[in-house]
């Protein structure tokens, strides 16, 4: 039976490209996108205070763009090239055309769509950093910081986990979409970097309220949403496998929010808005590492402990543990990534189906990867810790490789410039680092000041025509007039 003459081969439709897998992984890349710009960007500036709004949005857009050049530039084949050292591939540019439209490593794509898919989930990687620097960091500083982070420390454990060459993937560690190289890296790195920058002023820290929750639901739709290409694209194909990522990825994340919504209803005696929020990412965080290898009800019970577990920590551990209050994390990352990505971590070692690992890897030895709960239900209980105990090395791997560059990139950077704000910029916010503010809006117990009245003294009327000034009576005598 002959192809339909759309799907013949041609010298731009080589005969390895499935234009199949290629639409969705573009759309895949393009969802994960917006996850960040707008999604993050929204998110960010309208949970944190008025004055904070724009450099939390900005901080979120410059990374996206700074990541992207330093990836197509060498980040790219570090994480994904030739073998330089046991953990990291060989620095080189992307951007030849010839490499660009030659077959990516994985898949049936070219190597453009691959960059574009991976460029996507390196830039919310930093960030998802940002989110713990928020209301402080130096500005300057931040712009150094991305292009060093994604060059020294996520290339380390994105080559190590996800290149087929990489050394914990030779092992068979599990991290389906990033539960580890996304969530837990930026878990650990935010919260090295928020000790190594300082705290907020001391204001800020005890009363930080959102300047727009509507805005911040609009933003966190964009993120459950994305999560569909984050998680879907992640077999490189247009799979069962897929489907059953996607599946997975919504079922847990609304039971993580529910969890969440009754132990704050139970606890505090109302439904946070800003809490079911954070139980949402911290369900999207943990099915992550394990969307396309466990079963629904699988996904359900992971969703019930996303939503306690750092909830938990959240609200009580937190509260206890001396280190942990010693550190400023505005978004508090390391409780909604860092714990939430090594619970997935975990648990995928723990539900993780034989015969979904097969779906997922195509590989022949696929009994390799076992869940430890597969590994007593089919009597291969040493299969089962030893995936457990790959699982736990990862973890354990990816705290002590971003603890360690994150804080020689701080103390580097500190050298150059100040890695927080002067008080007087804390004070102020976006007008004395931008120039610039989010709303012409009352707020922060700051005066309103009109553009008009700002070029006249404090508190003068400007001059105004006959007409506004007869405006101006008749509302008055109007007003003086009502009847009592």
């Amino acid at each position: 039976m002959s192809l339909p003459s759309n799907l013949h081969p041609d010298e731009a439709s080589p005969p390895w490209l499935n234009k199949g897998d290629n639409s969705w992984q573009l759309t895949a890349a393009t969802l994960v996108g917006l996850q960040s710009v707008p999604g993050l960007v929204i998110l960010y500036g309208s949970i944190v205070k008025k004055k904070w709004a724009v450099n939390s949005a900005f901080m979120a857009l410059y990374a996206f763009a700074a990541v992207l050049i330093c990836w197509v530039g060498w980040g790219y084949r570090m994480s994904f090239g030739d073998k330089f050292i046991p953990f990291l591939g060989m620095p080189n540019v992307s951007l030849d055309a010839q490499y660009l439209i030659d077959r990516a490593f994985l898949g049936y794509l070219p190597n453009a769509t691959m960059i574009y898919f991976q460029f996507v989930f390196a830039a919310i990687t930093l960030i998802l950093i940002a989110g713990a620097l928020l209301g402080r960091m130096n500005f300057l500083a931040w712009m150094l910081f991305v292009p060093l982070w994604v060059t020294f420390s996520y290339t380390i454990t994105a080559y190590s986990i996800w290149c087929p060459g990489g050394w914990l993937a030779k092992r068979g560690l599990i991290d389906y979409s990033g539960g580890y190289v996304i969530h837990l890296s930026s878990g650990v790195a935010g919260f090295t970097a928020a000790y190594w920058v300082g705290p907020r002023t001391t204001r800020d820290r005890e009363r930080f309220p959102p300047n727009n929750i509507l805005l911040m639901l609009a933003g966190a739709g964009l993120l459950w949403m994305g999560w569909t290409g984050f998680n879907g694209g992640d077999p490189y194909t247009v799979s069962t496998d897929a489907s059953l990522a996607v599946l997975n990825t919504h079922v847990c994340t609304a039971t993580s929010l529910l969890t969440w919504l009754i132990l704050d209803y139970i606890f505090f005696g109302k439904p946070s808005v800003v809490g079911a929020t954070q139980g949402m990412i911290t369900g999207l965080v943990c099915i992550t590492p394990a969307a396309g290898v466990v079963q629904g009800w699988a996904a359900i019970l992971m969703g019930m402990m996303s939503g306690s577990i750092p909830w938990y920590t959240m609200m009580v551990l937190h509260k206890k543990v001396w280190f942990l209050k010693q550190v400023d994390d505005t978004m508090a990352v390391f409780h909604t990534h860092a714990v939430a990505g090594s619970l997935g971590g975990i648990l995928t070692g723990v539900f993780a189906v034989p015969k979904f690992n097969r779906l997922f890897y195509m590989v022949t030895d696929w009994q390799h990867y076992i869940g430890l709960f597969y590994g007593f239900h089919d009597g291969r209980t040493t299969a089962g810790f030893r995936q457990l105990g790959v699982q736990l090395v990862g973890i354990l791997f990816v705290v002590f490789v971003h603890a360690t560059m994150t804080s020689i990139i701080c103390l580097l950077i500190s050298l150059v410039v100040p890695l927080r704000l002067s008080e007087e910029e804390l004070q102020t916010g976006d007008d004395a680092i931008h120039g610039e503010e989010a709303y012409a809006l009352w707020g922060d117990g700051e005066r309103y000041e009109s553009k008009h009245n700002s070029v006249y003294k404090e508190n003068a009327r400007p001059p105004s025509t006959k007409g506004d000034d007869d405006c101006f009576k008749t509302f008055w005598g109007n007003l003086l007039s009502r009847p009592r």
